[in-house]
């Protein structure tokens, strides 16, 4: 946070890291008078789908709760806790994709020194995003259209995300990541993540936004091939150390597809090219 120590922010930041799973805990979820029971994994994670009636939801968020759902190690609370669902507006003309660390986010994935720096002493108040970013993101949400952060980064940053995307006034939206330790690769974690969202909002397409650094060319293009006509855009934020590296070319210069590919230099060449494709 502002004003404190690097000690204090290293300490901060590895209790993030410092997690106690807790497996088995019988779960209770509500929305929208719609409710379901669950038990966590083995790593402690949930996952529920709920079909309430659409007139009990309320866009572009509906309110909800989860609790416990029975005894837990002693405990007989129900410890409720409230949560917040994305429901698309029905006038929504698409959803917005994006991924964040180097793409909304400055974090130099590629210099692995200063990127771990930069986590360890860093804080969501410190943290900088690229020039205009957060104003072209607000501009495509456009007050109706859903924003769906999907990044490869571990759930343990998830509370880091959330307050950088706040306090740095990007649109609110649910921040999909992953298992720190899971089995699968992040690439095919990522990639499924962003599937997961098309497929539960089969009426939308989306705009997809993300960054050279890493596998976003690929992903993107795969996603893009795998659900025809449901892709906008794809915009990539150059961000190599080396452009020259070919990497991201051995998607472009073999792309087929009727989705407009954009390797963008920086916000303004993103911007530039949606309002010529008229998304703004």
């Amino acid at each position: 946070m502002q004003g404190e120590g690097v000690g204090a922010a290293v300490r901060r930041s590895v209790r993030q890291f410092l997690t106690d799973e807790l497996p088995g805990v019988p779960l209770r979820v509500a929305v929208a008078g719609t409710t379901v029971e669950t038990v966590t994994d083995a790593d402690g994670y949930f996952q529920v789908r709920l079909q309430p009636e659409a007139g009990e939801l309320t866009a572009p968020w509906t309110s909800g709760t989860v609790e416990l759902a029975g005894e837990y190690r002693g405990i007989t609370d129900p410890r409720t806790t409230p949560l917040e669902v994305l429901v698309p507006c029905r006038d929504a003309s698409f959803g917005v994709i994006s991924d964040i660390d180097d793409t909304i986010l400055e974090s130099g994935v590629q210099r692995v020194a200063r990127m771990i720096r930069q986590t360890m002493t860093g804080s969501a108040l410190t943290r900088t995003p690229f020039p205009g970013a957060s104003e072209l993101y607000r501009d495509l949400a456009a007050d109706t259209n859903p924003v769906f952060y999907v990044s490869s980064s571990p759930w343990n940053l998830h509370s880091f995300l959330v307050a950088f995307i706040r306090h740095r006034d990007f649109p609110i939206g649910p921040v999909l990541l992953r298992d720190l330790l899971g089995t699968s690769a992040g690439r095919e974690q990522k990639h499924g993540r962003i599937q997961e969202v098309l497929d539960l909002h089969p009426r939308l397409r989306f705009v997809l936004i993300g960054d050279s650094g890493e596998k976003d060319p690929e992903i993107y293009a795969a996603v893009a091939r795998a659900n025809p006509g449901r892709i906008l855009a794809i915009y990539i934020r150059e961000v190599r150390l080396d452009p020259g590296d070919g990497r991201v070319e051995e998607v472009s210069d073999t792309w087929t597809e009727d989705v407009p590919f954009v390797l963008a230099a920086d916000t303004d060449a993103v911007r530039r090219h949606a309002v010529a494709l008229g998304l703004l």
